[in-house]
């Protein structure tokens, strides 16, 4: 038996085989389209630390940089 996984953009069921050269994705459009969500933000991955936690305070030089 052979395993189908839906088009993560379109839902259309697309064979899990090495001859599907988009797969996941049912076709190169489909694929396209996803890469511009994410290419245009509409997909992120969040980010779940705080803004004080992005940044050690204590080990930033200002001088350091110049």
């Amino acid at each position: 038996m052979m395993k189908k996984v839906n088009c993560p953009q379109c839902s259309k069921p697309v064979a899990w085989q090495d001859e599907q050269q988009w797969k996941p994705f049912c076709s190169e459009r489909c694929k396209l389209i996803d890469l511009g969500d994410w290419a245009s933000e509409n997909h992120r991955i969040p980010d779940k630390s705080s803004p004080t936690e992005q940044y050690d305070l204590d080990e930033f030089n200002p001088s350091d940089y110049h």
